[in-house]
């Protein structure tokens, strides 16, 4: 199998947008009490996902479907 040699310019002026872009993500930080990491990842364990992925399917559902958070202050 026989490689190319580097070119010097490469010609990008034909490109499309990546299609994928918006579905990329950021790193964030965030703080997240240890009851809710332990039930995400005893979650995450039962289903073989990492519990990170999983915490973003579940924030990502919420986006999606547009629900309100309730809160109830005693």
């Amino acid at each position: 199998m026989e490689v190319d040699e580097m070119r010097e310019e490469y010609d990008f002026s034909g490109s499309k947008p990546n299609p994928y872009a918006k579905k990329l993500k950021k790193q964030v930080t965030i703080r997240i009490d240890e009851a809710s990491i332990d039930y995400f990842k005893q979650q995450a364990a039962e289903v073989g996902v990492p519990y990170q992925s999983l915490i973003n399917l579940y924030l990502a559902d919420c986006a999606e479907k547009h629900r309100e958070l309730r809160l109830v202050w005693d």
